[in-house]
């Protein structure tokens, strides 16, 4: 299942579901190469809970939740213990059998070292303790916006990204898995090490500076500590998700932990307090938003691109023309305005199987996807390969040199 971003244009981040972990499926840890340590640190942080043991030898670990039944844990407390692999073997099959979320969360955690990431949402209960269906998506939709702003922050600094980054930012989340809570009042991300913590890392400085900007801004209505937070990777984007979090409810927590095999990174808190956010922020950080659109500048760029769609209003004069990106430019497309002669020459490039070269400025209206001020309009040489890509795509879309001809 993957679940889109709620934003125009902004394809999707494929977060893969939590797994499900049957016995002798792929998924299961093989014992010789678990850490004692690491298991018993993941089952306390799952909530389950240490009921003694030999000391120094092993630890018996029963299963989360008040008067919670089920197979207890024998886990050695290291491999130097002799029957380590033997016990540590019939821990990882009870916890495969028991089939709860603590169970699969430990087992996640051992299988691909991940920092987690948590969501929860304050909001009234339904029936049986659960939430509606529109409140289980509005926390799924806010985690995404999330992850994805911390994802742009890990590309670059910006108060506002719009377009830019996304397809790498989108790409880097791939790895990432998620579980819900029962009842779906949280949600957890579970971001492999070895590809996502800049991202999980980037997110705890930020989220920290985030609050306490809105704590600067709700003492003294400045907005100065929002301006110095971008270089923590404070965006728009962020302050976006952080509304959609909280909006519609009584109040929203953010709780990142370190994947215990990876240890702590540096510059952050072994143990991070969660970064909680209520109704009375939400000015703060829709005032920083607009702050952060307004003041992100345009900037001046030379993009390669392949014209997929032309458009004027007849046989003559000025027209429209879109560019999928190949280079200039981390946007996937960009819409231009050219004069007669630069629409010509596009039509002629697009015609012969040919990118473009086009200067211009990058504007933040529209994300960044639209180049105004265009000039220096020319084709570009590319290898064979690219070219005939690019001629398919002619004859595959024959309605485009209708449109390029003046049809509307």
């Amino acid at each position: 299942m993957h679940w889109p971003i709620d934003e125009p244009e902004g394809g999707s981040v494929p977060l893969r579901p939590h797994p499900q972990t049957p016995v002798g499926e792929p998924g299961v840890p093989d014992p010789a190469r678990v850490d004692p340590l690491v298991l018993g640190a993941l089952l306390d942080r799952h909530g389950w809970r240490r009921r003694g043991g030999a000391a120094g030898r092993y630890a018996r670990w029963t299963p989360p939740g008040p008067g919670a039944h089920g197979t207890s844990l024998l886990v050695p407390e290291s491999r130097a213990f002799p029957d380590c692999e033997d016990l540590l073997g019939e821990a990882l099959t009870a916890l495969a059998r028991s089939g709860t979320p603590a169970a699969r969360e430990v087992l996640v955690g051992l299988s691909v070292p991940s920092d987690e990431i948590r969501w929860s949402r304050d909001v009234p209960q339904g029936p049986a303790g659960t939430l509606t269906w529109n409140a289980q998506e509005q926390l799924r939709s806010a985690a995404r916006q999330l992850l994805l702003a911390g994802a742009l922050a890990v590309r670059g600094r910006a108060g506002y990204y719009g377009g830019r980054h996304r397809r790498q930012a989108q790409a880097s989340l791939e790895g990432v898995v998620v579980g819900a809570a029962p009842g779906g009042r949280g949600l957890t991300a579970f971001v492999p090490v070895d590809a996502g913590r800049p991202i999980a890392v980037r997110l705890y400085h930020a989220l920290y500076a985030t609050r306490e900007a809105v704590d600067y801004q709700r003492a003294t209505g400045g907005m100065e500590a929002f301006d110095a937070a971008v270089r923590t990777g404070v965006s728009r984007e962020l302050t976006e998700a952080i509304v959609a979090l909280v909006r519609g409810s009584e109040g929203a927590g953010i709780a990142l932990e370190w994947a215990p095999a990876a240890g702590v990174p540096e510059g952050c808190a072994a143990r991070p307090e969660p970064v909680e956010f209520s109704p009375g922020d939400l000015p703060a950080l829709r005032e920083a938003g607009a702050r952060y659109l307004t003041d992100e500048p345009s900037m001046p760029v030379r993009i390669t691109g392949a014209v997929v769609r032309m458009r004027r209003s007849g046989p003559r004069g000025e027209g429209t023309v879109r560019l999928r990106v190949l280079a200039g430019a981390e946007v996937p497309h960009v819409r231009v305005a050219l004069d007669e002669e630069s629409y010509r020459t596009a039509v002629h490039a697009h015609l012969v199987g040919l990118p473009i070269r086009v200067v211009g400025r990058l504007e933040r209206r529209g994300g960044f996807r639209r180049l105004n001020d265009a000039s220096g309009v020319v084709p570009v040489q590319v290898d064979e390969a690219e070219r005939d890509r690019l001629m398919k795509s002619l004859h595959e879309n024959l309605d485009f040199f209708e449109e390029a001809c003046g049809g509307d």
